[in-house]
C-alpha cells in the first residue's frame, strides 16, 4: 500500500537515535569511538557509558549522570548537553508525531509543545538572540536529517495548496480523495503540514488502508468544526477523534513551520517535520517530493511554489525535471494564470514532457503516472 519504510536505513549508520540503538551498539560493538548519540536519555546508562571508549563520540543533547559526562569528556567526546526549560529538542533524532505536537490539547492548544514552540519562537525572534537563533538552526538541521532518513528509498509526491479550504466543502472531499488515491497507488505524501487542502490530502492517505465509507464518515464528522479559527482546540480535537476511532491509519509526511504560527500542524501526517526557517521548509518540501507535485486551487502562496518548483526543472538543477500536475483549468488559466506562463518556461526543454494541466482532481494521480514515465 505504502512505500515509507518502516524505519529507513539510516544514511549514516554511526548515528544513534534512540535507547534500544545504544543498547546494540554497545553489546554488538563494544565500542562508541566516532559515534554520534543524540537526544537520547542516558541516565541509566552511566554504567555502560564508563566501560566504554568514546574517543571522538558526540553526544547532542544527551541526559547523562555528571560523573559519565566527565567521564566522556576526558575520553576526548564532545557533550552538548540538553538545554533547561526549551520546549523543544534542538538534537532530536526524529522527526515529529502528532501526538507530540498534540500533547496536552486536552488543557487546551496554548497548552501544547506546538504552541509553546510557537510562543517561544515569537520572543526570542524580538530579542534577536544569537543564542535562540542557534538553537533555532540546529533543531532545523536535526529534523532535516530525520526527514532525509525517513524518506530513503520512498516515491514521494508532494500536494501544494491553500490552507483557506474549509472541511465540509467538496474542494476538501476531493483533495482527501487524491490524498488516498495517491497512497494506494504506492506514493508517500507530503504536504506542508498545515490546515486546509494540506490537511485534506494527509487525512486522504490516513484514509488509504481502510474501506471507502471510513473517509466519507470522517468528512462529516470533521465539518462540525470547519476550520482552525476561532478554535485551534476544537479544530484538533476533531481529528484526534477520527485518529482514535480508526487507529493505525496510512502513512504520510506533513512539513509545516512555525513562522506562521498562527495556523497550527493537523493531525492525519503520521510524521511531522516542523521547521522554524520557512525557506528551509519551503524549499525542503519541494526538493523531497521526488515523484512530482500536484498543485490545487490556492492563492500567493501556491503560485509560489509552482515556480520554486518549475525553477530546478527548468535549470535541472536536481537533475531530471519531476512531474508538475496543475488541477483545475479555470482556476490556473483564467483567475490566476500561472499555467500559461509554465509551459512557456517549459517550450522545447526536457521539463516540457513533465507538466500537465488537469480539470479534475481525479485526473491527476493517472497524470502523475504518465508523465512520471510509469
Amino acid at each position: 500500500m505504502q512505500t515509507m519504510p518502516a524505519h529507513a536505513a539510516h544514511h549514516d549508520d554511526r548515528e544513534i537515535e534512540t535507547l534500544e540503538e545504544f543498547d546494540a551498539t554497545v553489546s554488538a560493538r563494544g565500542t562508541l569511538a566516532g559515534y554520534r548519540v543524540q537526544a537520547v536519555d542516558l541516565t541509566d546508562r552511566t554504567r555502560e557509558l564508563l566501560g566504554t571508549n568514546t574517543t571522538g563520540a558526540v553526544f547532542l543533547g544527551c541526559a547523562m549522570r555528571e560523573e559519565a559526562a566527565a567521564k566522556i569528556r576526558a575520553d576526548g567526546a564532545l557533550v552538548f548537553p540538553p538545554v533547561p526549560d526549551l520546549p523543544f529538542d534542538p538534537y532530536r533524532g526524529l522527526v515529529y508525531s502528532p501526538d507530540e505536537l498534540f500533547t496536552s490539547l486536552a488543557d487546551g492548544y496554548e497548552a501544547t509543545p506546538d504552541a509553546r514552540a510557537y510562543a517561544w519562537f515569537q520572543r526570542t525572534k524580538a530579542d534577536g538572540d544569537i543564542y535562540a537563533s542557534m538553537l533555532r538552526a540546529v533543531h532545523d538541521d536535526s529534523v532535516s536529517d530525520a526527514l532525509d532518513e525517513l524518506l530513503s528509498g520512498a516515491r514521494v509526491v508532494g500536494v501544494m495548496g491553500g490552507h483557506a479550504m474549509a472541511r465540509g466543502t467538496e474542494e476538501y472531499a476531493g483533495a482527501a480523495r487524491l490524498g488516498r488515491e495517491l497512497a494506494r497507488a504506492g506514493f508517500t505524501v507530503a504536504t506542508g503540514g498545515g490546515p486546509g487542502a494540506m490537511e485534506a490530502a494527509n487525512l486522504g492517505a490516513y484514509a488509504a488502508p481502510f474501506g471507502d465509507e471510513m473517509l466519507t464518515e470522517s468528512l462529516e464528522l470533521l465539518a462540525k468544526a470547519p476550520h482552525f479559527t476561532p478554535s485551534i482546540t476544537q479544530w484538533a480535537s476533531a481529528a484526534f477523534e477520527i485518529r482514535a476511532r480508526w487507529p493505525q491509519g496510512g502513512r504520510s509526511v506533513g512539513i509545516p513551520t512555525w513562522f506562521y504560527g498562527h495556523e497550527p500542524p493537523n493531525a492525519f501526517a503520521s510524521h511531522i517535520a516542523k521547521y522554524f526557517a520557512n525557506a528551509t521548509r519551503e524549499d525542503g518540501l519541494l526538493a523531497r517530493s521526488t515523484a512530482g507535485v500536484v498543485f490545487l486551487p490556492g492563492a500567493a502562496g501556491t503560485v509560489q511554489e509552482i515556480f520554486d518548483n518549475a525553477t530546478p526543472n527548468y535549470y535541472e538543477s536536481r537533475g531530471e525535471p519531476t512531474p508538475m500536475v496543475l488541477v483545475d483549468r479555470t482556476h490556473w488559466t483564467e483567475r490566476l494564470p500561472a499555467w500559461p506562463l509554465l509551459r512557456s518556461l517549459a517550450r522545447e526543454r526536457s521539463m516540457e514532457a513533465r507538466i500537465a494541466l488537469v480539470e479534475r482532481i481525479e485526473e491527476a494521480p493517472e497524470a502523475l503516472k504518465r508523465l512520471g514515465g510509469q
